[in-house]
């Protein structure tokens, strides 16, 4: 399992938006400005993100995008399936024609694998994440 720019990028900017809404909207704009992305590229994640009814998007002057829910409710595991599709390591052939050894590998490694994967990433909030930069900026000393 590999998780391309579009799974990073649109994490990133997930982070960015529970960061930064509020009770308001996000832009893309700024969004792109201040995790360096590519406008043209997050809008497309986010054309994905709204499609999937993980974010709003609101038209207009005070336009811009937040999340359809809160962060402690969306897994990172939601999120990297709605923008890479299914999490696994290794697809499994479930014929019933495969033979026994194949199926035992099949039942006691790969399928065991692709469940610790999945679990791992739907153990993770969006709100853990949030938390977790908020602690590491925190720490930050700033001298003149």
């Amino acid at each position: 399992m590999k998780v391309s720019t579009k799974g990073r990028y649109g994490l990133k900017a997930l982070i960015d938006l529970a960061i930064n809404s509020g009770e308001e909207t996000v832009t893309i704009k700024s969004i792109s400005e201040r995790q360096n992305i590519s406008e043209g590229y997050l809008e497309q994640i986010f054309c994905v993100l709204r499609r999937s009814g993980l974010v709003i998007g609101r038209k207009g002057a005070q336009g811009g995008y937040s999340l359809s829910k809160a962060p402690t409710d969306i897994t990172i595991g939601e999120i990297l399936r709605i923008l890479e599709g299914s999490l696994v390591l290794v697809d499994i052939n479930h014929d019933k024609d495969i033979d026994t050894l194949e199926k035992c590998i099949n039942d006691n490694l790969w399928d065991m694998i692709n469940k610790k994967i999945n679990n791992y990433f739907d153990s993770i909030t969006l709100e853990d994440l949030v938390n977790k930069y908020k602690d590491s900026t925190d720490n930050i000393v700033y001298f003149i």
